[in-house]
């Protein structure tokens, strides 16, 4: 990618200190999501890698993953799959517990939204601690599917989540990266 369209996407995302509490700076991407040109540009960076080849499903993670997730499908003319918290789905689903940074939480898929060996990209807008995309992934290949590679917008290094991903196996793909957290 090059460093214009780097710095570009980078000043298209609302940096917000002490939210939701101090000493946190919140990465907003509604404001790159509300800018036309900051976003077709985003979701072609990440398409492009994946242009040709054959994806069968996107699966975005709850909530911004769903955004990011379906303009992908539709660049890529694949499924899209929504991984939701639990008891948000309304048909029969897989479930997988993951720990949060004071407790455990649920995501779920629907049990006929992967085949076997489907290829699957998964997308979500942030990778911090990668608590969340870890589960995913397990979730998804608890399914059966060939993870293609982990999407994301941001990516902030210092947390470790898209290294966390790397040792599962996964390629990762972020746009831009800041430091702390």
């Amino acid at each position: 990618m090059d460093q214009r369209l780097l710095t570009d996407l980078k000043a298209a995302i609302r940096s917000i200190p002490d939210y939701p509490k101090p000493g946190i700076v919140f990465r907003d991407i509604t404001t790159l999501l509300g800018d036309a040109r900051a976003f077709r540009r985003a979701v072609d960076e990440l398409v492009h890698p994946f242009a040709g080849g054959r994806v069968d499903k996107v699966a975005g993670i709850e909530a911004r993953g769903f955004i990011l997730g379906g303009a992908i499908a539709h660049q890529l003319s694949s499924g899209f799959v929504p991984i939701r918290k639990k008891g948000k789905l309304p048909h029969e689903t897989v479930r997988i517990a993951y720990s949060l940074e004071y407790g455990v939480d649920e995501m779920e898929i629907h049990t006929d939204a992967i085949g076997q060996d489907e290829r699957v990209i998964l997308v979500d807008d942030l990778i911090a601690t990668g608590g969340t995309a870890v589960a995913a992934t397990q979730l998804l290949r608890q399914m059966g599917a060939k993870i293609v590679a982990a999407c994301f917008i941001i990516d902030l290094p210092d947390l470790g989540g898209a290294q966390k991903l790397r040792d599962l196996g996964v390629e990762v793909r972020s746009l831009v990266s800041f430091e702390g957290h």
